[in-house]
């Protein structure tokens, strides 16, 4: 095992490629799959070149990594499949490489193109079942700020396209995030279909300005308004009754400090969704969904050694970062994380993203920043 990480190919361990290898890089994004790409050096020997025909290198070849944090702690930072390869020699092979790359096992919902009608289900329950035929275990959030059951009084729902396609479609559209993760080892895979959750622990602080406690090499925050604060919604439905309505300024998300998006921007923004809905409760769902993609208006991006981070960060959980001033200072959710991996060394760029921010500081310009 290299220093801070396995890697586990062919479904076992692998130490002979992680100490050979160049580079290692993972990627976790919260609303789309999971990539890896690994580099090796080659060589040749009696006309044959090296780890190009290695079978755990090979087409839909699973590959896990498995990195330890400061604190101990295993985490299953990737866990997928081998989906492309490409090599470049030169003259007596020297300075020759190979590229592998690949996709987690949200991949394995990407295969088959489907026409399906899902009735009486909510969207909550058609994600479970979709996780289930893969072997996957719902998230426990996922059957929360759930819509109603889709029924033939109404609308089903009419799924053209694979699994992952149909999953993506669903959840944004209701304010959830769709994709697949792992804990800390790659034979128990999670199947993620719910809005971020904004109320838990932070597991991990960043700072990036003392002189003596930095664990960061840099950062940059940026803001945006330039979006809906508040979103309206009307929809004449099938069964005759009235239409159904619904206006929200409320994503339902805990908020990550004191003034969220409408409260800082001071000039409400304001959207109007149409969508085919069964009922007012589905409007709601549909209305409050646009706010919670769109309420997260702060971003903050940076890099660390994961040597330095108490643990390594994960998507979808909380980080805090002290010592950015009282505007920025404070809670923010993991938006994604690359891992860049050598044989002795772990490195971290990491996005983060902020549905508000902290109070205006007493001094130093009207705006606090």
């Amino acid at each position: 095992m290299s220093t801070g990480f396995a890697l586990l190919a062919g479904g076992s361990a692998a130490d002979d490629l992680a100490d050979a290898m160049q580079s290692l890089e993972i990627e976790e994004n919260a609303d789309s799959p999971g990539a890896f790409a690994l580099s090796l050096p080659l060589s040749a020997k009696d006309g044959e070149i090296d780890w190009v025909g290695d079978p755990r290198l090979a087409p839909m070849s699973p590959i896990a990594v498995i990195a330890r944090g400061s604190d101990g702690q295993d985490q299953c930072v990737f866990d997928g499949y081998v989906l492309a390869q490409s090599i470049k020699l030169k003259p007596g092979v020297a300075d020759s490489s190979l590229r592998v790359w690949g996709q987690d096992a949200s991949w394995l919902m990407n295969l088959t193109e489907k026409a399906r009608e899902w009735s009486g289900l909510s969207d909550g329950d058609v994600a479970a079942s979709i996780f289930g035929d893969y072997g996957m275990t719902p998230g426990p959030d996922n059957t929360s700020d759930d819509t109603p059951p889709h029924t033939e009084d109404g609308h089903t729902l009419l799924q053209r396209g694979t699994d992952a396609q149909f999953l993506a479609r669903l959840a944004r559209r209701s304010g959830k995030l769709f994709r697949v993760t792992n804990a800390d080892s790659a034979d128990a895979r999670i199947g993620v279909f719910a809005r971020p959750n904004l109320g838990s622990t932070p597991t991990v602080t960043l700072n990036a300005t003392d002189a003596v406690k930095a664990n960061v090499q840099e950062i940059e925050i940026a803001w945006d308004v330039m979006r809906p604060s508040s979103v309206s919604g009307g929809q004449a439905l099938l069964t005759g009754s009235d239409p159904a309505t619904s206006s929200q300024t409320d994503s339902g998300l805990a908020v990550l400090d004191a003034r969220p998006l409408a409260a800082f921007a001071g000039q409400p923004m304001e959207a109007m969704l149409t969508a085919t809905v069964d009922d007012a409760g589905e409007l709601a769902v549909r209305t409050q969904g646009l706010l919670v993609e769109s309420g997260f208006f702060a971003r903050c991006t940076g890099r660390a050694d994961a040597s330095g981070l108490s643990a390594v960060p994960r998507v979808g959980q909380l980080v805090t970062l002290e010592m950015a001033g009282s505007v920025h200072s404070g809670s923010w959710y993991v938006w994604s994380v690359r891992h860049k991996l050598t044989p002795d060394h772990h490195e971290v760029k990491f996005e983060l993203l902020r549905n508000a921010v902290g109070p205006a500081p007493t001094s130093g310009g009207s705006f606090g920043l």
